[in-house]
């Protein structure tokens, strides 16, 4: 059975019906600019995910490991080729899991 939608208005004060509890505006998101990059292939939880983390480049995408970055609410496996191939593409890849020291 599916959730009940539920009217919401947002910080700028438009209106849009969710089922989930994610407080993201869509119509908002359909106002931002578009990503560049590898961050423009990603689907917009993929991309947001990231750049509440600060991951905003490649070489920050670089820093951390797969089991990290799969473990953001909002990166699923389906984002995994997309990463790869930019990174491949930009001659880099996600830190190994032995040598990484970095947490989220």
């Amino acid at each position: 059975m599916a959730t009940p939608k539920t009217l919401r208005t947002c910080k700028q004060g438009h209106k849009y019906y969710k089922s989930s509890d994610c407080p993201t505006c869509p119509i908002c998101e359909k106002m931002k600019e578009p990503a560049l990059g590898f961050l423009a292939l990603l689907s917009n939880p993929a991309k947001n995910a990231l750049l509440h983390y600060g991951i905003d480049t490649i070489e920050k995408l670089a820093n951390h490991t797969e089991k990290e970055i799969l473990a953001l609410h909002g990166i699923g496996k389906a984002s995994l080729p997309v990463f790869q191939k930019a990174l491949e593409e930009a001659g880099l890849r996600f830190k190994s899991n032995k040598t990484n020291t970095n947490t989220l």
